[in-house]
């Protein structure tokens, strides 16, 4: 069989009645990402949302406000709200474990690694790609002195993981 003919023998159900899930890296603020993500919804009102972390606090009064977000692991690590960055290095495995087997699309709004979610082949993945962590890429060396990542075997990892950021991460998928 052809292999753009491979799915031509599943049931397709309407795509009014498809599952749709949605994921983001980190609504902890409402800008460029999140606007996007906010249009998302309004085309897709019925799909879940899955974060990494979650302000809900710091989202009040803009279209993300009340939206019920599904949360990674990293949510109960002390300060994700606001330290979400020092948690990059957790962030490829934890959306590795969002649960997506019941959805029939993924869309995933992604700038770092929400493009890694896993799916199956059966259900269509959709990756829209910001501009990509500008902290892994020309604000590198200001982001680890910041940071105080810059040396030691702290550093050392750092590098480690924006490495795989910016240049094994993009080609996975």
């Amino acid at each position: 069989m052809p292999p753009w003919n491979r799915f031509s023998s599943l049931a397709v159900k309407p795509f009014s009645e498809a599952r749709i899930a949605i994921i983001h890296e980190w609504p902890v603020m409402y800008a460029g990402s999140e606007r996007v993500v906010a249009a998302m919804l309004e085309v897709f009102p019925r799909a879940d949302l899955y974060a990494l972390v979650h302000d809900p606090e710091a989202l009040r009064g803009t279209p993300l406000d009340g939206v019920p977000v599904r949360t990674s692991f990293i949510q109960s690590l002390p300060k994700s709200k606001e330290m979400y960055r020092s948690y990059l290095p957790l962030m490829p495995l934890a959306v590795e474990q969002f649960d997506l087997r019941h959805y029939d699309i993924v869309v995933s709004s992604n700038h770092a690694v929400a493009k890694g979610a896993l799916t199956s082949s059966d259900q269509l993945h959709v990756s829209y790609v910001h501009t990509p962590v500008r902290y892994a890429w020309d604000l590198y060396q200001d982001y680890l002195i910041e940071s105080g990542l810059d040396r030691r075997i702290k550093g050392l990892f750092a590098r480690l993981v924006l490495h795989y950021i910016t240049q094994v991460a993009p080609y996975k998928h």
